[in-house]
């Protein structure tokens, strides 16, 4: 089941031309970039992924399983915290996420926007 999760969300991803928005923050996903206010932001790979995944799952509760699986695959041999450590790191970068990108206790993440 994960890995056809997997395949959907990068078919969706590569079919997509659109524009993800949440205030000034836009994530063009044609071009990989990511502007706040019309300031370019650099995103490791991974952050720019996990995103991508919150913001197309706005309001949804995400576990940190369905996050690795999703973002890492898988076949990922690391540990869940994983995603809290990317999470603090967009949260770092991207300080109008902090109230955007909501911990769930004991689940995982969502985007609330």
């Amino acid at each position: 089941e994960a890995r056809v999760n997997l395949w959907r969300w990068r078919r969706e991803q590569l079919a997509s031309d659109g524009v993800l928005r949440a205030g000034s923050l836009v994530l063009d996903l044609a071009n990989y970039r990511v502007t706040i206010a019309g300031a370019p932001m650099t995103l490791t790979y991974k952050e720019y992924e996990l995103l991508a995944l919150l913001m197309r799952r706005r309001g949804q509760a995400l576990t940190r399983d369905q996050i690795l699986d999703t973002i890492w695959g898988p076949d990922y041999y690391g540990g869940s915290r994983t995603v809290d450590v990317h999470v603090r790191r967009l949260r770092q970068k991207l300080p109008e996420l902090d109230e955007k990108i909501a911990t769930v206790h004991g689940v995982g993440y969502r985007f609330d926007a």
